[in-house]
């Protein structure tokens, strides 16, 4: 935005953009038209593919999860509107990729961006049963494209959505901590 000479203050704007593809979230909350909301994506990745990338955190907790997950046999897919190549070098970076059967994301040329376009990928490539998948995810984005795919999908709270937001999207279960989504998923 600041290349744009836009300064924002309100990070609650800011915010907005976690979660679903940059691309549209310039376009809609900018007034970008596509052409500069391409521009805005690449100036972007010139940061975040260089330091952005690694300015973020796990949650307490979510490795532990993780662990205990894959110790069930679980497969662990990520689904995520991250570009994919990003997505691999942040779980690289905080040590959890062996967690992981399958990672599948955006493509950096947006091509396959949407939730519900990712979660297709992830279904062909790994040859899923729908029924035996649930999906985790803090936006009304993960929950939506989960209901796409008639998959039960899981809302945390211990992300950036609101649980007003996860409970417009009729996500079918809560999780306020990662406590509460490993009594979900483990018993």
């Amino acid at each position: 935005l600041k290349k744009f000479h836009i300064e924002e203050k309100d990070r609650a704007k800011l915010e907005k953009f976690i979660g679903p593809p940059l691309l549209d979230s310039f376009m809609k909350y900018y007034g970008f038209s596509k052409e500069k909301a391409v521009t805005a994506v690449e100036f972007y990745r010139e940061y975040y593919s260089v330091k952005g990338i690694f300015e973020n955190r796990l949650y307490d907790g979510i490795k532990e999860l993780l662990e205990a997950l894959y110790k069930e046999n679980k497969k662990i897919i990520l689904a995520t509107s991250k570009p994919e190549v990003f997505a691999n070098e942040i779980l690289k970076h905080f040590g959890i990729d062996k967690y992981f059967y399958f990672v599948g994301g955006a493509t950096l040329d947006e091509r396959r961006c949407e939730k519900e376009d990712v979660l297709e990928y992830i279904f062909k490539e790994c040859d899923i049963n729908h029924k035996s998948a649930v999906m985790i995810g803090d936006r009304k984005y993960d929950i939506k494209g989960a209901h796409c795919f008639n998959i039960d999908a899981i809302g945390v709270l211990f992300g950036f959505g609101s649980e007003n937001e996860l409970e417009k999207a009729n996500a079918d279960y809560i999780a306020k901590t990662v406590n509460d989504l490993r009594e979900i998923l483990l018993g």
